[in-house]
């Protein structure tokens, strides 16, 4: 029975942590958003307003390697592995090996990181919400069923 209940918490961790960390990253990109917007101030009635050409009808197309600012390459992958590998070390009775998990994985991505905030930010909400789900979820299993 015991192994049944390490099937579930990994399969809970690894595969509904994916929906629970989008969700975090567009939660923190729409507060993100909401503060921007109350930061600019309306422009006054009485300036003259300009009107701006109209866009091009088809915007120029990126290459189909490029990646929006601030998202990494293999996030969901390394993702479910983060999860899984946390849910093992709290399961195993090993929580030290959580801070192996997240040093090899900012090692990992030292190099992008350091060049883009936006990136740093995301790396670091998607790794809180990420772990957190995933050290809940051994938790809960650890405690109350095994």
């Amino acid at each position: 029975m015991e192994a049944l209940w390490i099937v579930v918490a990994l399969l809970a961790a690894g595969g509904i942590g994916s929906p629970v960390t989008m969700l975090v990253l567009r939660l923190a990109r729409s507060v993100d958003t909401a503060e921007r917007r109350r930061a600019e101030l309306p422009e006054p009635a009485d300036q003259p307003q300009f009107d701006l050409p109209d866009p091009p009808a088809e915007p120029p197309r990126a290459p189909v390697d490029s990646l929006p600012p601030g998202v990494l390459r293999g996030g969901l992958v390394i993702g479910v592995l983060e999860r899984l590998a946390v849910t093992v070390a709290i399961l195993g009775g090993q929580p030290v090996a959580i801070a192996y998990i997240v040093a090899v994985k900012a090692l990992g991505r030292y190099a992008e990181l350091k060049e883009s905030p936006a990136a740093s930010e995301r790396f670091i909400i998607g790794t809180l919400a990420s772990m957190l789900w995933a050290a809940g979820v051994a938790t809960i299993i650890k405690v109350y069923l095994l």
